[in-house]
């Protein structure tokens, strides 16, 4: 695990009352992924989610039902089964160069007494990025997909 650098990093974590299994389920089938991936009502639509390092994940969004516009083209740098998924806008699908790299997130799951621990390090490459990030809301857009993660999952353990 890397330790958070407060100059370059964002980090927020949740607790969801639900398994890990089905917390990864929600993060690695495309089809869930677009329920809660983009804050409502925004819709997501998944163009590519290729599950291993040097895999793409590039998805779209579409606000008031407008035409779907390019929102994430990113790389997966590792994945490890129900435990860390760490993905870059830095290079794209197949380990290529991306045009404007942004950051580098770090997602981990680990089982908690009342679900899953779920916990997001996003790293920037400058203090400039970082909190210009947070400024466009970070925590607010952050927050709010992992709240309607943990709604899209708790509601199956009920």
């Amino acid at each position: 695990m890397t330790t958070p650098d407060p100059r370059l990093d964002l980090t927020i974590s949740r607790i969801i009352k639900a398994p890990r299994s089905l917390v990864w389920s929600a993060w690695t089938d495309p089809s869930r992924f677009e329920q809660w991936w983009i804050p409502a009502p925004a819709k997501c639509k998944v163009v590519a989610m290729d599950l291993r390092p040097g895999g793409a994940l590039t998805t779209q969004m579409s606000e008031n039902g407008g035409d779907f516009q390019p929102h994430l083209s990113a790389c997966f740098l590792d994945v490890r089964d129900g435990e860390r998924i760490v993905f870059t806008n830095a290079l794209t699908g197949g380990w290529r160069p991306a045009e404007q790299p942004f950051m580098t997130a770090i997602v981990t799951l680990q089982d908690h007494p009342d679900g899953t621990n779920y916990h997001a390090h996003v790293m920037h490459k400058s203090n400039a990025d970082r909190t210009m990030h947070e400024e466009l809301g970070f925590f607010d857009g952050w927050g709010t997909v992992i709240g309607q993660l943990a709604t899209l999952v708790e509601k199956r353990v009920q």
